[in-house]
């Protein structure tokens, strides 16, 4: 458990599509005892022995006509039935070699039907639609070996735009570090003893297991994506578990990451100290991973909707639910003001800015954790460019507020959320915005930049 990390470092993750690829093999045709021709009857085996000496002058010329016709009828019906017999053979050699042709048809159709499948799907992936996508890293993932007992499940979605890739992944249990630090063999009783490892121990083991896990499967993710179809991972790292409180079933996320390739490969990972690079790359861990405490993650799992990601719905037409991209300002300002005032904040709206957003001071109402909260909205169908990040900041910094919101309908690219790690500020993007507005404002919408085409 110590060397999860280190371990994946000397493997190359990434899956080659053409080894993917099958070729037909045939064995030789083998017919067996049929490809061997029956032997022909021979007549020295039928001929009668000619008559000599005595046996010529008392008839013995005469017999032995006799016997040559007989052996010639006996001949003549020996040779129709290897005629038969052969012309037999030759049938059953034909179907039998009918039927390996038959054969090798099937499997050059199944190779040539699993290689188009395997070009079929890195056509796909090249030009990174989703479910291709998820599907390759899944399998990346699923050749990832760990201990045994280890769950690695998982769950994975990717927004083609930002060129993002949401990770859910399991953690295992506590139990998975063991409670028995030795092992002893006590002679003079025959017996062996064990000594417990300290509570202490566990804990910090099972914390740097937690950080390595993470580590390492966005590790993986980056080294095995050759054709930069990932910009930035977001890792949610759950445990499936019960609450020893309740007894109810629970999933409380231990660990959650947000990081961009260019910071996350900058890594030496063969030196660093797990929980120290995870703070520093600004992931919210766990205080008490060991007692399950929960952080809340960068980016619910959930909140990543295909409706976004899709982008132009085939039955936009039939589809009543409100397309964002189609309110006009007013009524996106009242929706997303609505939204917060439903999230628990209490918003006051300011002016709209220029491109039809809506900028306005909230106030969260919680004893320490709230304050004032500019939010701003980008009501935009390209991704999101990171000077409008640095204008948050520089609102929120103005504004002494204690946390800056951008809601845009788009999305952002990884120099905005490079910018925003580690400050104040909270980037919810289209597929985000869908999610909030249905679990908090009852209000069921999509974004389909296809009908203002």
């Amino acid at each position: 458990m110590d060397k999860l990390l280190s371990a994946t470092l000397e493997v190359d993750d990434h899956i080659d599509l053409r080894r993917l690829r099958r070729s037909a093999k045939h064995p030789p045709f083998d017919p067996g005892p049929l490809g061997t021709p029956l032997p022909p009857p021979d007549w020295r085996r039928f001929a009668p022995p000619a008559p000599s000496g005595i046996s010529k002058m008392f008839g013995g010329q005469a017999r032995h006509q006799q016997q040559m016709a007989a052996a010639q009828q006996a001949f003549a019906q020996a040779q129709a039935q290897h005629a038969a017999a052969e012309a037999d053979r030759q049938r059953r050699l034909s179907a039998a070699h009918q039927k390996y042709q038959q054969h090798c048809a099937k499997v050059d159709a199944e190779v040539n039907a699993h290689n188009a499948e395997i070009e079929r799907f890195a056509a796909a992936l090249a030009a990174a639609e989703p479910d291709p996508v998820v599907e390759y890293f899944g399998m990346v993932l699923g050749n990832s070996v760990y201990p045994d007992d280890f769950p690695q499940h998982y769950r994975l979605a990717y927004v083609p735009e930002p060129r993002q890739l949401v990770v859910e992944y399991h953690l295992p249990t506590l139990d998975v570090i063991p409670a028995v630090r030795e092992y002893r063999y006590v002679k003079s009783r025959d017996e062996i003893t064990t000594a417990a490892r300290p509570a202490k121990e566990i804990k910090e083991r099972y914390a740097n297991l937690v950080a390595q896990v993470t580590l390492r499967t966005v590790h993986e993710l980056f080294e095995a994506d050759r054709s930069g179809l990932v910009e930035t991972v977001v890792f949610n790292g759950i445990v499936d578990t019960t609450d020893p409180r309740t007894g109810a079933s629970v999933q409380p996320c231990l660990v959650t990451l947000r990081t961009t390739r260019d910071v996350f490969t900058g890594l030496n990972l063969k030196l660093v100290e797990p929980l120290a690079c995870l703070q520093h790359l600004n992931a919210s861990v766990s205080k008490r991973p060991a007692e399950l405490a929960p952080v809340r993650p960068v980016l619910e799992f959930d909140m990543v909707d295909k409706r976004f990601v899709d982008e132009v719905d085939v039955l936009a037409d039939l589809d009543q639910r409100p397309n964002l991209l189609k309110l006009s300002p007013t009524e996106f300002e009242s929706l997303i003001q609505n939204l917060f005032a439903r999230m628990g904040l209490d918003t006051k709206q300011t002016r709209p800015s220029r491109d039809g957003g809506v900028d306005c001071v909230a106030f969260d109402p919680r004893p320490i954790f709230g304050g004032k909260v500019v939010i701003q909205a980008k009501r935009y169908r390209n991704t999101v460019d990171v000077s409008a990040v640095r204008d948050l900041f520089g609102t929120l910094q103005n504004e002494g507020a204690s946390k800056g919101i951008l809601v845009t309908t788009s999305g952002y690219g990884p120099a905005s959320y490079e910018f925003a790690s580690g400050k104040p500020l909270e980037l919810i993007d289209g597929s985000n915005l869908l999610y909030l507005l249905a679990e908090h404002a009852e209000v069921k919408a999509r974004i389909d930049p296809g009908e203002l085409d």
